[in-house]
């Protein structure tokens, strides 16, 4: 029998929304992790772990120097270390894009800068430095406009801004959100054209410069001026897998960037002009898109992205028509977490999963005050689109929040 390849995974993050990621890689390969951490739950899915500074790529490379099997490939699905990584790759001569592609997906200015230069075409975007030059940004842009942090994702510190006063508050709200690992730059903000038109993700392979689009996922937002990410929709058959505007603009955006090998995570709005990029991301989506797209059937993305890590080609996508979705929920206002209580009594026929997420005496705040301050969500998964976004309609009654 032929020996799985072996694949440094570094990084692993919170086991509630990542765990899936490590047991669906754990079938097709040798696994052993590189984290900042010291292993709990990571160590029934890997052969074993070394405590590393993951954002150091000598560091990386002094680790895997010391494992017991020679690495066929690297791979992580976390924002703050997708350069080290690629330098890592680079340096120890694994497969991955240029490091100098995957910074570009890391800093939206640099992603607006490469791509106009390359003929892409983009939404005027202006990096600024203070809420004086994104008011005239935005004034010579035309409102509105969309005003967000320059190296953050998944929405965070983005907002929609249809006056000067809102432009300098959207200016402090961006300025002011942060994640852990994400650089900060001089101009830290970008004041951008607002695009319209509904929003969409697609998780990708790119196998010698070749995109490979797997997932679909459909995005839904709320908590107006902000971008909130409330949840998202996979159709396993979604007709844009077969919109030769999308995939031309998929192509251009990573041929642009120079990103030739490895798993991206783009988003484009489908704009009345045709499908304008708002990111590019140098990693697997978040917010369990991934997952939605193995649990719709179509695709598994995560071994796929394991597969060309380690220099093998993808599996094709399989032409199936389920669907799945998330929901996210959210407190009606800031509050402090008392307990959360899945009813599954009340579960439709779709429903796969409803987990409560914050546990007692988390505090929750909205938009400015805090961001992604979910208590919970519910996954649904069926054949019938239909049932799944009704099952999906009453998602707050089947966990139920007790707050303070």
């Amino acid at each position: 029998m032929t020996e799985h390849p072996a694949l440094l995974l570094v990084g692993s993050g919170d086991r509630r929304y990542r765990e899936y990621i490590l047991a669906a890689l754990r079938p097709h390969f040798r696994l052993w992790l590189l984290d900042s951490v010291e292993p709990t739950w990571q160590t029934e899915h890997v052969e074993g772990v070394t405590v590393v500074d993951t954002r150091d790529p000598a560091a990386l490379a002094e680790a895997a120097g010391k494992l017991g099997f020679r690495p066929d490939g690297v791979l992580t699905y976390d924002e703050s270390l997708v350069t080290a990584v690629s330098r890592f790759a680079r340096d120890a001569g694994l497969p991955g894009s240029p490091p100098e592609a995957v910074q570009a997906c890391r800093d939206k200015a640099a992603t607006r800068s490469v791509l106009a230069e390359a003929g892409v075409p983009q939404p005027a975007s202006r990096p600024v430095a203070s809420a004086g030059a994104a008011v005239a940004a935005a004034e010579d842009i035309g409102y509105p406009v969309v005003v967000k942090a320059r190296g953050l994702a998944g929405s965070l510190g983005v907002l929609r801004a249809d006056t000067a006063d809102q432009v300098a508050e959207a200016f402090a709200a961006a300025a002011g959100a942060s994640w852990p690992g994400v650089p900060r730059y001089e101009a830290d903000v970008l004041v951008e054209e607002l695009l319209t038109g509904p929003e969409i993700s697609l998780d990708v392979v790119v196998e010698h410069g070749v995109c490979h689009p797997l997932v679909i996922a459909r995005k839904q937002t709320g908590f107006e001026p902000f971008f909130e990410e409330t949840g998202h929709v996979v159709d396993a058959d979604d007709p844009l897998f077969d919109d030769a505007a999308l995939l031309d603009q998929l192509d251009q955006v990573h041929k642009g960037i120079g990103f030739t090998h490895g798993a991206t995570h783009t988003e484009f709005k489908l704009t009345p002009r045709g499908p304008r990029l708002v990111e590019v991301n140098a990693r697997l989506g978040g917010d369990f898109i991934p997952r939605l797209g193995i649990l719709a059937g179509g695709a598994d993305p995560v071994v796929a992205a394991g597969h060309v890590a380690v220099g093998r080609a993808p599996a094709p996508r399989r032409p199936l028509r389920r669907t799945a979705a998330i929901r996210f929920l959210y407190p009606a206002h800031d509050c402090e977490v008392a307990a959360t209580t899945v009813h599954p009594e009340r579960f439709g026929p779709t429903v796969h999963e409803a987990l409560g997420t914050a546990g007692p005496g988390t505090r929750l705040a909205l938009p400015p005050r805090a961001y992604l301050a979910r208590y919970g969500h519910v996954i649904a998964v069926g054949d019938d689109h239909a049932q799944v976004a009704a099952d999906l309609s009453v998602a707050e009654e089947l966990v139920e929040l007790r707050s303070s």
